[in-house]
């Protein structure tokens, strides 16, 4: 079983569509439902998304986040996530480290996201949409 955890740039490209990404990050997200993967994502990164798609399209955004939310795994934020995210001194961005830190929690084998250089500190593979499914797709 393979992992996965959508950064909310991954989640704002399938929402609102957007060009080139959306070819590589809608096949993504559809492997929420094939039986080798677990498709992760966080509320944090849910608000996020809803922020960006109810921008560009305000009536269908609330919509749009219910029906990925029936698709994929969400993730809790706890206060462990804070703590670590606090103490650990190679983060230095709050929310990349809460990203994290969930993605963790559940133990992901990737972190899917277009500001791969965000997490620099991470243990766990960080990957672009595009090399996702260069590499593990289409092998």
């Amino acid at each position: 079983m393979i992992k996965i955890f959508l950064d909310a740039n991954v989640l704002v490209s399938v929402l609102n569509k957007e060009y080139p990404l959306f070819t590589y990050s809608s096949r993504i997200l559809s492997l929420a439902n094939h039986a080798k993967f677990e498709v992760y994502t966080s509320p944090m990164c849910l608000a996020i998304a809803f922020y960006f798609a109810q921008k560009k399209n305000k009536p269908n955004a609330k919509q749009k986040i219910s029906l990925l939310c029936q698709h994929i795994k969400i993730t809790n934020h706890n206060s462990t996530d804070v703590t670590s995210t606090l103490t650990n001194k190679s983060i230095n961005d709050f929310e990349d480290g809460l990203e994290y830190y969930a993605a963790v929690s559940v133990n992901c084998n990737y972190i899917v996201t277009e500001d791969i250089d965000d997490f620099y500190f991470s243990e766990i593979a960080v990957i672009s949409c595009k090399d996702f499914f260069d590499r593990l797709l289409i092998s």
